[in-house]
């Protein structure tokens, strides 16, 4: 059985279920959660719909990006936590999500990763292909995708 599981979250609709998921998880099989947040860095990308702001005030960027991961974060450390189960939660900036999901695992010692069959990636996602699809295809840990 698994004793420590990774759970990718990005604020969506289906990654909130997959928290409510892995808590019900944890808790029946007294399993160690990690929540984890992997925010897109900003900076390296002029794509974005917020790369002139950036240009202009780079610290309002970071501090919408800082609220982000902690409201995300704290909702499904607080959904943990109304049901008794504890947990940590963990972020990190990266070009690539999937590369920041698969290293958090293996920092934390995870022995599954637990995520979404999708975010919100919309057509950035159709084009470049899912975070979970890269998760699938590169991590040595085992994935369990929830729809």
């Amino acid at each position: 059985m698994f004793r420590h599981m990774l759970v990718p979250t990005d604020g969506s609709p289906l990654s909130d279920k997959t928290v409510k998921r892995a808590v019900s998880i944890a808790k029946e099989a007294k399993v160690q959660l990690t929540f984890f947040f992997a925010a897109e860095d900003r900076a390296a990308s002029l794509l974005r719909d917020e790369s002139l702001l950036l240009a202009i005030d780079p610290q309002l960027v970071a501090n919408a990006t800082n609220n982000k991961i902690k409201k995300v974060l704290g909702k499904a450390q607080a959904e943990a936590e109304a049901a008794g189960v504890p947990c940590q939660v963990l972020s990190a900036v990266s070009n690539e999500p999937y590369e920041a999901i698969i290293d958090a695992a293996k920092k934390s010692g995870c022995d599954l990763i637990l995520m979404a069959s999708n975010g919100y990636r919309g057509v950035k996602g159709l084009l470049l292909g899912s975070q979970t699809q890269k998760v699938l295809t590169h991590s040595d840990i085992p994935v369990l995708v929830y729809r």
